[in-house]
């Protein structure tokens, strides 16, 4: 019997999508189904030529109005993934779908910026067009939760992405930024327009957190790549929807009526970082400080440049440190490189040298001496409890 030919309809370029594609791939390995697959060479979602494609069956991306559209029309057996809606009139109809949680992921970086001791919420999305329904109903979901609870609570939309407008668009999020009540919670709809947000808070020169704690959804390593400051983030179930679907879609193709099926998938987690652990301080000078030291600390600054940028000198500075978190600037920095180092090492794929290197350590050497100091142990013991544990 020759394998069923089913086309995956996804834009891999997003963390979500190439997720969900990993669940589709997770679900045939861990079971005997036999499927051919087609996809673009480019991963992208294309749907010219799809009513002649002589295939079994279809999972697609939904939140695609133009994928949508296209595959309401199709009698093949087709399994729709995307985001959840509070009206359920906007669900295609006869047809499975499997949800991300919009609400939960909205209510789980809500509920851990409250977790905080935050008292003023913001949300930064996205512009309402037809390809942002999901962005919309994250936006509405928010503004529940805040009018709910009876807390302060904004809403900005910003600009859509782009390289002629992108100059624009940093200034008007920068102008938001400062215009905020401090200090402030803001959820981002996606790591992509967290990572923005931190660099507008960069530029206007706003400590995060502690005047402006950030969180997005996606947990995108990339985000995390290209963000000098760590990103809190709120995982998706996207691996789950995935083999949801398949699951779903395996049905039937042996006969199973699923047209009724709906599955709503809640996030995983929320994968916890610098960018939201706010500590409220009694000094702005030590606030400053700590903003400085998560940028810069893996670049290997010193005591001398963080009282430079905080404006104030050496001695003052140091005072400040060891009345509030009762430790010196040097271990304050040490303590955030020890931090990003224990992140790193739980990933196998980076070799401790360069573990070493981007967390600001002169030599592998040293970071050895260091966790030695810091730890008892050394950072393969730290890797190796890591494991056990």
């Amino acid at each position: 019997m020759s394998p069923h030919r089913i086309a995956l309809l996804f834009n891999a370029n997003k963390v979500y999508d190439r997720q969900v594609i990993a669940g589709i791939g997770h679900y045939l390995k861990s079971t005997r189904v036999e499927w051919d697959l087609f996809m673009e060479e480019d991963f992208r979602s294309r749907t010219l030529g799809i009513h002649r494609w002589r295939g079994d069956g279809i999972i697609a991306d939904f939140d695609d109005p133009v994928v949508a559209e296209t595959l309401t029309s199709l009698s093949m057996p087709t399994v729709a993934v995307g985001g959840s809606y509070a009206d359920e009139r906007q669900y295609p109809v006869n047809m499975p779908y499997v949800a991300t949680d919009n609400v939960m992921l909205v209510r789980m970086a809500y509920d851990h910026l409250i977790e905080q001791g935050l008292q003023r919420f913001a949300f930064y999305g996205l512009p309402p067009v037809p390809g942002n329904r999901w962005a919309q109903e994250r936006e509405s979901a928010f503004a529940q939760m805040i009018a709910a609870d009876g807390m302060e609570g904004t809403i900005y939309r910003g600009s859509p992405t782009s390289a002629g407008g992108w100059g624009r668009a940093q200034e008007d999020m920068v102008e938001w930024v400062r215009s905020l009540p401090k200090p402030i919670g803001i959820v981002a709809v996606t790591d992509a327009r967290a990572r923005q947000l931190l660099q507008a808070c960069v530029v206007a020169d706003m400590p995060v957190p502690g005047q402006i704690a950030v969180v997005g959804i996606d947990n995108d390593p990339m985000a995390q790549l290209l963000s000098r400051i760590s990103l809190t983030s709120v995982i998706q179930g996207a691996e789950e929807m995935g083999r949801t679907a398949a699951q779903i879609l395996h049905q039937m193709l042996h006969g199973g009526d699923c047209s009724t099926t709906r599955v709503l998938v809640p996030p995983v987690g929320i994968n916890v970082q610098a960018s939201s652990q706010h500590q409220p301080s009694k000094s702005p000078h030590v606030m400053r400080a700590r903003h400085y030291i998560r940028q810069y600390a893996c670049l290997g600054i010193k005591t001398e440049q963080v009282a430079d940028y905080v404006g104030i000198s050496r001695t003052l500075l140091e005072e400040h440190f060891k009345r509030e978190l009762r430790q010196t600037v040097h271990q304050t920095i040490l303590d955030h490189k020890l931090e990003m180092a224990r992140g790193m090492l739980v990933d196998p794929s980076i070799p401790l040298a360069d573990v070493a290197v981007r967390c600001g350590f002169t030599s592998l050497q040293y970071m050895y001496a260091v966790f030695r100091r810091e730890y008892d142990c050394t950072p393969r013991q730290f890797i190796e409890s890591a494991r056990v544990g």
